[in-house]
């Protein structure tokens, strides 16, 4: 038998807790304000709940009139209340009670209460079709923010930074949002037989859209709750696509563009034409892909999709080390970047040459092999291993996003391997797995590091060791010693005590942070120069202008 309660919120808790989900609905717009009764008593099914019921007054209450007042509606903390109506959920047996069930449950509730997704899609296109493109994103993001899908709270919980470095200021953030894993949902998994169908196939499929999620026990395997996830159906180089946000974003208005068609990943003038059509569409934001081999690639090759969004990155503000252009495209301006990658960029007011000057690059550089800098395009066997990993966006003769001139950044890529480095050449090295271990895909390539949460106890437990030494007068030897003896510490061991020699004497309290910070942003960079095919040595640059001079 349901109950209606848990011993954490009482009847007229939860009759608060519910009034005032409703309320913030129809503050922000997610629902009409005549939908509240008929809201409440939706949120209360998805409880397993049958009551309590709303109290009168606030069944018979006007719209606000007044700014203030609807201002004030709007304010509520969305995480803490769903969180307490999910263990009402977990107690009247509507959900298991692990992480994974409290999410699936706070999902339907929110999908309760917002816009349909055709609804959704109505609005969005009637803002596009006025002109107003970027009005109809801030629309359409603030939906997503308000109705729990980007998940601002978590996001909020990220740290980030950033550090100067010989390739200018690098973006840093240890990735926090994204929850652990509950203990019983791995344990269920493990329990689990694989059997089910697998729907959707993946997590960026477009029948995502409502879909209720499952529990790890479940048939198919453990899938995230999507019911208030809004797609809008956009169309690229003549196919449907979706256009969402990402629920743990790591920049502003972080979209995701996907194909309507589970495919792999494939970078070819299909994709640019696809990236050209998104800037078309939307002139305001950038978009980019991931590469589409291993090793290079995002993590997620098995579903054709883009990333991009409102932020401008590291790359896009580099220097330019050098001109070229190319004959066949006299339209197009060539750069090359002062980049740790080896980035090429090219500008034209045509998009039609920007295009196929684009397409030559890539096919060029596909079936390039330059053994003195360890490049190899294809085995014998025929597996290839260069490819690039491509951003557009829109300019205008300054530089500044909205133009009318396109841009295209062609960061190339190889994924050899060797027994020296059997991760990747062009991959972070093992002196640097300590702090990135991880492929170095799209965002990355652009200057904004994602690192693993670990890293917060880790650096705090090295700043501990560091301050320690400090404070005993340590040589480093001894503080190496302790650091090599501390779990935390010991990956980290080399790299720190190299820190306390050169800057011992401004490990202070107040300072010592800030330099670790500065520090892991140096190794970001080490990473990325990793991660270039064509390095800043003079061999490096050899190789790369005999590239260019192809073109």
């Amino acid at each position: 038998m349901a109950v209606e309660m848990t011993d954490e919120l009482t009847p007229e808790g939860l009759r608060g807790c519910l009034q005032g989900l409703v309320d913030y609905a129809a503050a922000r717009g997610l629902v009409p304000w005549g939908d509240r009764v008929w809201s409440y008593n939706a949120t209360l099914e998805a409880l397993g709940a049958t009551g309590p019921g709303p109290d009168e007054s606030w069944v018979l209450a006007e719209e606000p009139a007044d700014d203030a007042e609807r201002e004030a509606l709007a304010e509520l903390d969305l995480e803490a209340t769903l969180a307490a109506l999910a263990d009402v959920a977990a107690a009247n047996g509507r959900v298991e009670d692990t992480a994974g069930g409290r999410d699936r449950v706070s999902m339907q509730v929110m999908g309760t209460l917002m816009p349909r997704p055709s609804e959704t899609a109505a609005r969005f296109f009637s803002l596009l079709s006025e002109g107003r493109a970027k009005d109809a994103t801030d629309w359409f993001y603030g939906v997503c923010c308000d109705a729990g899908y980007v998940r601002r709270a978590a996001i909020a919980r990220n740290v980030q930074w950033s550090s100067p470095t010989r390739w200018g200021d690098l973006e840093i953030t240890i990735n926090l949002s994204k929850p652990e894993k509950d203990p019983r949902d791995i344990a269920a998994a493990g329990a689990a037989k694989a059997t089910g169908e697998k729907y959707p196939a993946c997590q960026l499929c477009i029948e995502n859209e409502g879909y209720p999620g499952r529990g790890a026990a479940m048939a198919g395997g453990e899938h995230p709750a999507r019911q208030n996830l809004r797609i809008i159906p956009i169309e690229l180089d003549g196919e449907r696509w979706g256009l969402q946000y990402s629920p743990y974003a790591y920049f502003n208005e972080h979209s995701i563009a996907m194909s309507s068609h589970h495919r792999p990943m494939h970078i070819d003038e299909k994709a640019l034409r696809c990236l050209l059509d998104f800037v078309d569409l939307l002139p305001h934001y950038f978009i980019g892909s991931n590469a589409d081999l291993p090793i290079v690639g995002g993590s997620i090759l098995s579903h054709d999709h883009f990333q991009g969004g409102a932020h401008e990155f590291p790359m896009m503000r580099a220097e330019v080390a050098g001109t070229f252009a190319m004959d066949a495209f006299p339209g197009v301006e060539g750069a090359v970047l002062a980049w740790p990658l080896s980035v090429l960029r090219l500008r034209s007011a045509s998009r039609d040459e920007l295009l196929a000057a684009a397409v030559h690059v890539i096919d060029a550089w596909r079936a390039w092999t330059d053994e003195s800098v360890g490049v190899v395009a294809l085995d014998e066997d025929g597996t290839r291993h260069n490819t690039v990993t491509p951003v557009v966006r829109r300019v205008d003769a300054e530089g500044n996003v909205g133009g009318d001139r396109y841009e295209a950044y062609l960061a190339l890529r190889c994924n050899v391997t060797s027994e020296e480095h059997p991760l990747g050449v062009f991959h972070p090295h093992a002196e640097y797995h300590h702090i990135k271990k991880e492929n170095i895909g799209l965002i990355e390539v652009m200057g904004l590091a994602i690192l693993p949460p670990r890293l917060v106890s880790e650096l705090g437990a090295v700043r501990a060791h560091l301050l320690e030494g400090v404070s005993a007068g340590a040589d480093a030897a001894a503080v190496r010693a302790a650091l090599d003896a501390d779990p935390l510490c010991a990956s980290h061991a080399a790299w720190a005590e190299d820190v306390y020699e050169r800057r011992r004497d401004e490990l202070t309290e107040d300072g010592a942070e800030r330099i670790l910070r500065d520090e892991v942003g140096e190794v970001f960079g080490h990473v990325l120069e990793d991660a270039g095919v064509f390095k800043w040595d003079e061999a490096g640059v050899a190789a790369r202008d005999r590239f260019v001079a192809s073109l």
